[in-house]
This record gives C-alpha cells, structure tokens and sequence, in this order.
C-alpha cells in the first residue's frame, strides 16, 4: 500500500517537532492548557507581588491605629476592608501580613525539600543498612501528627519566626524522605543506571547526574502540595502564640487578635481565614495540575 505525500509530509514534519519537545516542554505546554491550574497560578503570582510591592502601593500604615475608628465595615470610605480591633487598615495589614505568611508557609517545605532529598537520595539508592538506619529514624517522627509535633517542636524551641520556620522544616522532612526514598527505589536498578555503573561512575555522580533528574519531579510535585498543609500549620503556630509576635501583621496572629470581634463585624474578622483558604487552596490544585501535567501517559 501506497503512503500518499500528504500523509508523509505530514509525518515528516511531525516527527522531528516532537522529537524536539522534551518532557519538561510537554508537561509545561499541558500546564498552560489547564484552565484551573493557570487560574491558581495568577491568584497566587498576583498576592505574591502586592506583598512583594506593598510599600509601593500607597498603603496605608498597617501599624498605625486609631481607637474612634475600629471595626469599620468593609467598604466604608478610606478602609475599603475595614479596620481592625485596634482600628488598624485590614487592606494594609493583609498585604503586609502576607509577607510573613508566605515566608513561614514556603521556606519550611523549601528546605525540608533539600534536606528530605538528599537523604531519600541516598537511602534508595545505597540501601542496607543505611537506608534501615535513615528510615527508621525518619519513620520515629513520622510517627507523630503533623499538628502536634509542630506544637511540641515550637512550644520547646519558642514563639519566633525562626523557631516557626524550624520546627516545620522538621515536620515535613521526613514526608519528603520517605517520598523521595520510595522513587528512588523505583528508578535505582533501572538499565540507564546499570550503563552509568558499568562506565565505571561514582555513587556520587550516578546520584547527582543520572537519578537526581529522574527523581525530582515527582517529589518537587508532592512538596508543592505540602506548601497547602504549611500554611495553615504556620497560621495555627501563630494562632497560638507560638508564631509571630504582637504587633506584626501575619494572617494567623490576626485571626486570634479579631477572633473576639466576630460577633461584631463577622467579615472583617474573616478576612484572615479567607487569605488563608486562598493560597492553600490554591497551592493544592496547582499541585493536582502539576501531577496531571506529568502524568504524560493520559
């Protein structure tokens, strides 16, 4: 049978641009065509850059607060979010409090990432008695709920910022070393392994060169998803007193500050809780997307 040269063509063109396209080209033009994924993505760059540019927005001072003034309603003329209990601009304090937030939410699943990485790394791929001792001492914090080990780590080290960023630094490691562990596993004893061990590669280089490629996306998607769980636990920590201190504005201090106006300006009292739900939510179907996205079996 005869292949008519429109056909061929066709083929020929196609061939070639699709050689071209490598994994990470393909997962990101799918992320593109996910509506939902795009959408997330523009919520949170958006409240990412007006905490980033919040002193030049023309705010006003998230500090400064006024007694004759406090509790104003959303939409009142000049507070366009209302004033706190201690009549303080809500507009300013949650832009200004979303740098805290997304420092305390994001750094600790940043460095759990590295840490949590590296040590799945090498426990997948030596194995032995390594791997026994790193995930067994791994699974004795796992072992305990996130909340409650965040609580007892804080509450030991101090209410602080640093001490916040730490302790849940030290929640999430273990999450993430046993994901990266189990990919690692997965991939260890595959045939572009045993090429690089037979061309007489170090551990080192095969775990830096040839697996550490193969391994991250997986587990840079499942940290993504952590970022959700981090952000409420940050805001718990400051809930409590464990977190931020007085006067800073930061999304769960300010919960616990208004949580004795609810009944009075229930809205204004909400407004922390709902930036809250916003960037958690977001942040989680950004990671359901990103899964999608590298599934390229579907």
């Amino acid at each position: 049978m005869s292949i008519s040269p429109a056909i061929s063509d066709a083929a020929l063109q196609a061939g070639p641009a699709a050689k071209a396209r490598g994994y990470w080209a393909t997962v990101g033009r799918r992320m593109t065509r996910d509506k939902v994924s795009m959408a997330c993505a523009f919520i949170l760059a958006l409240i990412f850059l007006s905490a980033l540019c919040a002193p030049w927005l023309g705010l006003a001072d998230p500090y400064q607060g006024s007694m004759i003034r406090r509790l104003r309603h959303i939409g009142t003329v000049g507070y366009p979010l209302g004033t706190d209990e201690l009549g303080r601009d809500m507009l300013a304090r949650l832009i200004y409090g979303g740098r805290l937030s997304l420092i305390v939410g994001i750094l600790p699943v940043i460095f759990a990432f590295v840490v949590g990485t590296s040590l799945g790394l090498v426990a997948g791929y030596v194995g032995g008695k390594l791997n026994t001792a790193i995930m067994r001492t791994v699974d004795v914090f796992y072992a305990f709920p996130s909340v409650l080990l965040a609580i007892a780590i804080s509450g030991a080290l101090g209410a602080g910022i640093v001490n916040s960023i730490v302790s849940l630094t030290i929640v999430f490691v273990p999450q993430i070393t046993r994901v990266a562990e189990s990919v690692t596993t997965g991939v260890r004893n595959m045939d572009f392994v045993e090429a690089a061990r037979a061309s007489g590669a170090g551990p080192f280089t095969i775990m830096r060169v040839h697996m550490l490629g193969n391994v991250l996306g997986p587990i840079f998607v499942y940290a993504t998803g952590l970022i959700s769980v981090s952000m409420i636990l940050a805001a718990g920590l400051s809930f409590l007193g464990l977190g931020t201190k007085p006067p800073e504005p930061e999304w769960g201090l300010m919960l616990n500050t208004l949580r004795t106006a609810i009944y009075v300006n229930p809205w204004v009292a909400a407004l922390p809780g709902a930036m809250i739900f916003a960037v958690s939510i977001g942040f989680n179907l950004l990671s359901d997307g990103m899964r999608s996205a590298m599934d390229i079996r579907n």
